[in-house]
């Protein structure tokens, strides 16, 4: 992997930004003996590496975060044995699941560490004596990353506390208030336009490329505007990127995926992993794949047979995505059978050999969801339709357009669907169009919109309420 400092993370950095067993990492710094860090611009560069290594974790894009945003949703499920291992994913993917859910919890803690982390670049960077081009730019990573923790967090509980500082003592840190989503959204709607501006379009040194840029920024802006319902705001974020950033389709979609294809032309922001022992490898390329089915008997994120019907025939999209038993040698549909395998195949191979340590990134924003988005916001009309077809067109599909059947928001969702499948994009598309009783209704399942607050969080600050 090329972002070599993102993986190289100090013990100390980690160490200093950690959270302690009474609150969810929001614990002040000062406590700690940091006296001696956060004094130079490698300090910094450590710093915020470290808040970067967060979206790594278990309770991030490795685990938490696509057992809640696609397994909830109609695209995967965890698979027929709802037994032992399999049980945790099982009571989420039912919506069933309790406020000790350790996946639940994982993902609340670990996005508050990533919080804690940014907040401590923003609040130590200023007084230090360094370039201020590259201050400016750090200060603005730090503002990117802490709102796509933000993001992740409003979007699966709701009502949350919002720490934008390194809290001077224990008990500010553990007195924040909850508060709505829609005021999370402000704020990171204001965050955001000020990373935007002190980003750069793109890293010129190979140590940079997986920083987060201006289109990384404006990506995900835009979706936190049609988020709020603010569509008109989101048409000239959407618009800037499209002009200005320089990305475009891939013409292969195959070509999006895997090791060679990191960090392409389509890609805005990924997560990057790599293997081989750094400590930095990924575990969802093998839960994905068909060696835990063989080794285990047990799924973990299988696409579900709707999911496999949602694709037209012929979309090229298909079998670049998953693989499935249920297609022929030709890649025609044919019946299902009891012994069916589904897996997505996106993200790589299993490591038959280095079992969860895999090179594979996660890719968490790229310019073929834009196109949808500014599509989404300009409602239907001749141009919106045209920003959907290009999309289309890369998958080998015919054009659509106010005659074809459906309403526009069903057939916009439909497209998000099958191009960004088991990218973690499906649970909030589902809330943001108002379409997630409705569509997990029609899969047997009675949706709760939001995620209960773990348990220890309602344990340590009494005046937290459930969702």
């Amino acid at each position: 992997m090329k972002f070599k400092h993102i993986y190289l993370i100090p013990f100390l950095a980690i160490a200093l930004a950690s959270c302690s067993e009474d609150f969810t990492d929001l614990n002040p710094v000062s406590q700690r003996n940091v006296n001696g860090f956060y004094l130079t611009a490698n300090d910094m560069n450590t710093a915020i590496n470290a808040a970067y290594k967060v979206l790594q974790n278990t309770g991030a894009y490795n685990q938490s975060y696509w057992i809640m945003q696609e397994m909830r949703s109609d695209n995967t499920d965890q698979g027929p044995d709802g037994t032992g291992l399999g049980a945790d994913l099982t009571v989420i993917d039912n919506f069933s699941e309790i406020a000790t859910s350790e996946i639940i919890t994982a993902a609340y803690t670990d996005s508050y560490l990533g919080i804690a982390r940014s907040n401590i670049v923003l609040d130590r960077i200023e007084p230090i004596t360094m370039d201020g081009a590259l201050k400016e730019r750090i200060k603005s990573e730090a503002l990117f990353l802490r709102s796509l923790f933000y993001y992740n967090l409003a979007i699966s509980f709701g009502n949350i506390p919002m720490p934008l500082n390194e809290p001077a003592s224990v008990s500010e840190g553990g007195a924040l208030p909850q508060l709505p989503a829609s005021e999370i959204y402000k704020q990171i709607t204001a965050d955001l336009i000020k990373a935007e501006a002190g980003l750069p379009i793109k890293y010129t040194t190979t140590a940079d490329i997986g920083r987060a840029t201006k289109g990384a920024a404006a990506a995900l802006l835009a979706k936190i505007y049609l988020t709020m319902g603010d569509k008109t705001a989101a048409i000239p974020v959407l618009q800037r990127i499209i002009t200005s950033y320089g990305y475009s389709l891939l013409p292969n979609y195959a070509n999006l995926w895997g090791i060679a294809n990191k960090n392409n032309a389509e890609s805005i922001f990924e997560v990057q992993y790599k293997g081989g022992g750094t400590g930095t490898g990924n575990t969802f390329t093998n839960a994905f794949s068909p060696l835990l089915r063989q080794t285990t008997g047990a799924y973990k994120n299988r696409p579900t047979v709707n999911m496999m019907r949602a694709y037209e025939p012929g979309d090229d999209r298909f079998l670049k995505s998953m693989d499935s038993s249920y297609v022929n040698a030709q890649g025609v549909l044919i019946s299902s059978s009891k012994n069916d395998m589904r897996f997505i195949t996106k993200y790589g191979k299993e490591n038959a050999f280095n079992e969860n340590d895999a090179s594979y990134n996660f890719v968490v924003l790229r310019y073929a969801d834009v196109l949808l988005m500014l599509a989404e916001a300009l409602g239907e009309s001749e141009e919106a339709y045209g920003y959907i077809n290009q999309v289309r067109a890369r998958a080998k599909l015919s054009p659509i357009n106010a005659a074809t059947a459906g309403t526009f928001e069903d057939k916009l969702l439909q497209e998000r669907r099958v191009e960004l499948a088991f990218e973690n994009h499906r649970w909030a598309d589902l809330l943001r169009f108002g379409k997630a009783a409705e569509i997990l209704k029609a899969q047997g399942k009675t949706a709760r919109l939001l995620y209960l607050i773990p348990q220890r969080e309602l344990d340590i600050n009494g005046s937290f309420k459930q969702n």
